[in-house]
Formats: C-alpha cells, structure tokens, sequence
C-alpha cells in the first residue's frame, strides 16, 4: 500500500489542480489569518484609547481638587508601576536575559513615550489653550506617515492622505479650536516636542525586533524609568510638585482622591499601556496611531459622564471624521 506520492508516479492535470487548490487554500488561509489579526489589533487598540480617554476626567477631577499636573502624572505612573511589579515579574521568571537586551530599548520608552511625551505636553499647556496643545501633539501621527515616507521609503498612498487629513480636521473640529487666541511660538515648540515624543511611542510600542519583551514587562519597566524621571522633574523645581488630600468632584457628586489615581493609574496607565503596545505590534505604529486618536472620542464621552461636559455639534462632527479617517487608513492597510 502507497501512504504518499513518488516522483515515479504520473503528474495527471487532476494532481496539478489539487496542488494549486492547496496553494490558494493556504494563501486564503493566510490572508484570513492576517485579517483577523489585524481585527484583532483593532479592538485592542479603541480598549487601550477609550483607557487613555479616562485620563483627562481623572486628571481634570485631581488638578480641580488641587494637584498639580505633575504630581498627577508621577502618581499616575508610580502606582501603574507597582501594579504592574507582579504580573511582570511573573513573566520575567527564567527571561531576565532578555530584560537585559531590551533595557535600552525599555529606557528609551520611558524616557520618551512616557515621561518626555507628558513634560513636552504639560510645558505647552502652560502657554496656550488645551485644543491647541492636543491637536500638536497628536501631529506626531503625520510624522509617523512623513519618516515612514522619507526613511524606508512608505510613500503613503492617497487614501492614507485623505484618511490623515479627514482625522486631523476631526480632532481639530473636536477641539473647538476656532475660539483660541494667540499662540506662544515657545508653546508651540513644546507641543511639537510632545508630537515627536508620541512618534517615538508608537515606534518602540510596534518594535517587535530584537525578542521583544511581553507589553506588561515593557510597560512595567517603562513606568519604573518614567516615574524616576518625572519625580526628578518635579523635585528639581522644574515642574510644581502639589499633591492635595481634598475631595474631588466625579459624576457631579464629591468622592475620595483615591479614586481619581486609581482611575488616572490603573485604567488610564497601566491598562491602557500594556493593550496600547499590544495593539502597535499587532497593526503597526501607522495604523495604531491612527486608531489611537479615538482617544479623543472616549474622552469627550467620559467628560460628558463623568464631569457633565456636554460635547457641541462641531464635536460630534468631529468624533465622525475621525472615524472616517482611521476606516481610510484601516483599507489602505489592507
């Protein structure tokens, strides 16, 4: 009895045709998988944007209450640090090796996406109005698409183009940046060094080169480093460092701090960190940009909620071409 076939036996058109449906099979396979891994990677990453969309609630409720913006940032990532010290280190057991290759890399992050990106934000904050600072910031996602275009040669295609155009328009239609005033050119270049602050996250959070490390080891490791960096920051006097023990106000009612920095910590930071890296690695730091700018949704929803902060016509107008923006992006990618 023959269990397989030999070089001996016929190539009949019948055993052609089986060969190429295997073929097509297992690039319809392969495609189906790729597409279900970036659907995937999607979901991840509007969990890790509505995560970080509760920040500027838990935020706004602390800095209300008296805290300053960097007193609310170190608590944010300190205590997503020591949340995360378990499950890493579980992780960890019999891989410190690879810690240790990836300690640059780990640093940088957060160095970078962490506590950079957040000073960069805050030093902007204190020169010109929110929307403006936002909309600087998140111009890291145009050059995201600009280095991928001039480095690795990614010339980004129109859809992309339109896509980009359309969710930058939403943002800055969400914002409401039409009431701003005057804008400090020294603002301005502290919400650009936020932007580039935000590329580099997105970059390091898609690397998988090099054994990468799991998300909770990276973001639990980013955290140590950012929150050693922020508190330096704030005890040098660079930034005000004012905690406060008063009550802070939540869904119109008045509750402890504590609830605040566990939102701003466990949800806004530690989750949302760890869902934040798996989604770049999964879809890539252009689409996963793309896809974090539902942040900005989220965290009108949240604020309407939470803080009674009824979002305007021109939001939801925004909220929609955002959308739009990131289904562009999501075809072209496909």
């Amino acid at each position: 009895m023959t269990t397989g076939w030999s070089l001996d036996d016929p190539v009949t058109p019948a055993a052609v045709d089986a060969g190429i449906t295997v073929r097509q099979s297992s690039h319809r396979a392969r495609g189906s998988s790729r597409g279900a891994g970036r659907g995937v990677g999607i979901g991840i990453g509007l969990l890790s944007a509505a995560s970080f969309g509760t920040s500027g609630t838990f935020g706004t409720s602390l800095i209300g209450a008296g805290w300053s913006p960097v007193a609310a940032v170190v608590a944010r990532v300190s205590i997503a640090a020591l949340v995360l010290t378990g499950p890493a280190l579980l992780q960890l057991r019999g891989q410190w090796a690879s810690l240790r290759r990836q300690a640059w890399r780990t640093a940088g992050f957060g160095l970078v996406g962490v506590a950079a990106c957040q000073v960069c934000y805050f030093n902007a904050l204190e020169r010109m109005p929110v929307g403006i600072a936002l909309l600087l910031e998140y111009l890291g996602v145009v050059m995201i698409v600009v280095w991928l275009w001039l480095r690795h040669g990614q010339r980004p295609r129109p859809l992309t183009v339109t896509g980009g155009i359309a969710a930058l328009g939403g943002l800055a239609l969400m914002l409401n940046l039409t009431g701003a005033g005057g804008i400090s050119v020294v603002g301005v270049i502290w919400g650009l060094l936020a932007a580039v602050s935000l590329a580099v996250y997105f970059f390091l959070s898609a690397s998988v080169s090099g054994d990468p490390l799991p998300p909770v080891v990276m973001t639990w490791g980013s955290m140590v480093v950012g929150a050693a960096a922020l508190a330096l920051v704030g005890l040098t006097g660079m930034m005000p460092m004012r905690f406060s023990g008063a009550e802070v106000t939540l869904l119109r009612d008045q509750v402890s701090w504590i609830v605040s920095v566990a939102g701003l910590s466990v949800i806004a930071a530690a989750f949302a960190y760890v869902t934040g890296i798996g989604a770049a690695r999964r879809l890539g730091a252009k689409l996963a940009s793309f896809v974090a700018m539902a942040e900005i949704l989220f965290a009108v929803l949240f604020a309407w909620v939470l803080l009674g902060q009824v979002p305007t016509a021109m939001q939801f107008a925004g909220g929609a071409l955002i959308l739009a923006g990131v289904v562009m992006v999501r075809l072209d990618e496909a």
